[in-house]
């Protein structure tokens, strides 16, 4: 595989999910992804549904992916508030990326709730045939007698 999630961020994650109270805003427990690998591209899919998609940033720092989003209240001004389910503040995930995939060339979409990002293998790492050089001996030549 080519890319790596933190397990201590993950079990952080978990943990939040499991001690943070029902209803409560504070930092959303999860960022749900997808991720798999397409031809010549690695596929990652995160839903971030209530997002506006001028509030998600995507950045890469060396081999390190961050994505990191704020889902902010649908409602404004005076509103008496009866149930408060959805998890809204600043939330973010981070994806270690492997060598052989090129960050440099990463692409990024929003469409319905979900963000796709596109990574595409490095050249370096795609398979390639690799010619064999060989010499074929030239046959001797003879002149006057004698073998050059």
């Amino acid at each position: 595989m080519l890319m790596r999630t933190d397990p201590f961020r993950e079990l952080d994650r978990l943990t939040q999910q499991f001690f943070q109270p029902a209803g409560t805003w504070s930092r959303p427990a999860s960022m749900p992804m997808d991720a798999y690998r397409q031809g010549d591209d690695f596929v990652v899919h995160f839903d971030l549904p209530g997002v506006d998609p001028d509030a998600v940033e995507v950045d890469v720092e060396r081999n390190v992916l961050t994505v990191k989003a704020e889902r902010r209240p649908a409602h404004t001004g005076d509103v008496q508030l009866q149930v408060s389910e959805r998890p809204l503040g600043v939330f973010s995930r981070q994806l270690f990326l492997g060598e052989s995939l090129d960050t440099d060339h990463i692409k990024a979409s929003y469409d319905t709730g979900v963000l796709t990002l596109r990574i595409p293998v490095a050249e370096r790492a795609k398979p390639r045939r690799i010619e064999i050089a060989h010499e074929s001996p030239e046959p001797a030549r003879i002149s006057a007698g004698r073998a050059d």
